[in-house]
């Protein structure tokens, strides 16, 4: 085991693929002899050479065509949209190019293809650069969503996504970057599609995704400490595929469910899992399910205004105490 930040996972998943396989190539803005906006590919351009770490100009539509083309004639691409809110900019060639070419091809081009993109809030760089989006990538057919909240599972999950045969986003979180980690030194592949339980509690399930997992956990050892609230926190991990039935199964131990969401409230990932808990266990809750998510609003760039609208630990306590129903 090593110790690694969740930005150097993400350059030790790369490296690894591409060390496996050299059909893997690597494309973005300031990815290469910049090692990212986020010194997150630190290193790989001088690992690999120019000719598989390319840098590119500024147009997201430019990387996710030449991706999608790399893509469709064998190569494993791996591009970069350095904010995962510029994907509105290129969100034909997402939605309705790569998500769709090989189901209307009937299977004759293949799309192992990872789109990584830093997501999430936390940061200050206001409502056009700190948006949570994966419920739009949830929402379309044909694309696999992947948000990891520590380094191992960067490492873990990246490889595991290079390595998929259909296109893959991948949710890095922004306000992650600096957080540290044991991470396995050797080759590490992870499943996707596959939540983890960190915390088992008997009177409530919390699910959470990416930075709202250890705010989770925080918040679930002052509920135990302090107010004799044994919570169970499981990390979603992947959003499609979506592993329901720990989900399920977490929440019919309980009859209680949390979802904790960076996204807006309407339409989040949080709407869609309780969608199912109600279709699915609905006489196994003892109340109905609970959303903590940040508002329908643009998250504002001040630091107390951004503060208070994204699910804090505080917040999530309180929303559990005033929603825990014991009667």
């Amino acid at each position: 085991m090593a110790e690694l930040s969740y930005r150097e996972a993400v350059a030790a998943g790369i490296a690894q693929e591409m060390e496996r396989d050299p059909n893997v190539v690597f494309l973005g803005e300031d990815v290469g002899e910049a090692g990212g906006v986020f010194k997150a590919t630190v290193g790989l351009l001088e690992r690999f050479g120019p000719k598989r770490v390319r840098d590119t100009p500024i147009s997201e539509e430019a990387i996710l065509g030449t991706a999608m083309g790399a893509a469709m004639t064998g190569l494993r691409p791996v591009a970069e949209i350095m904010f995962s809110d510029f994907l509105a900019v290129c969100w034909d060639y997402v939605a309705n190019q790569i998500a769709k070419t090989r189901y209307m091809t009937h299977g004759q081009f293949s799309f192992p293809l990872v789109i990584r993109t830093a997501n999430g809030g936390g940061s200050r760089f206001g409502a056009q650069h700190s948006q949570s989006v994966e419920n739009w990538a949830m929402a379309v057919p044909g694309i696999k969503v992947v948000a990891p909240s520590t380094p191992a599972d960067v490492k873990g999950l990246l490889a595991a996504a290079i390595r998929d045969p259909d296109p893959v986003l991948f949710f890095e979180h922004k306000s992650l970057y600096a957080t540290r980690g044991e991470v396995p030194a050797g080759e590490h592949v992870e499943s996707l599609g596959t939540a983890r339980i960190l915390r088992r509690g008997e009177h409530i399930t919390i699910a959470a995704l990416a930075a709202m997992v250890p705010r989770s956990l925080a918040a679930a050892e002052i509920l135990a400490r302090e107010h004799g609230i044994s919570a169970t926190v499981i990390d979603v991990r992947s959003l499609v595929p979506l592993d329901t039935r720990t989900l399920l199964e977490e929440t019919r131990a309980t009859g209680r469910l949390f979802t904790v969401e960076e996204n807006p409230r309407l339409c989040g990932w949080g709407a869609e899992l309780a969608s199912i808990v109600m279709e699915e266990c609905f006489y196994d809750l003892d109340q109905p399910v609970i959303r903590i998510t940040t508002p329908h609003i643009p998250l504002p760039s001040t630091d107390v205004l951004e503060d208070a609208v994204i699910p804090s630990v505080e917040r999530i306590v309180q929303e559990v105490r005033k929603g825990v129903d014991f009667r």
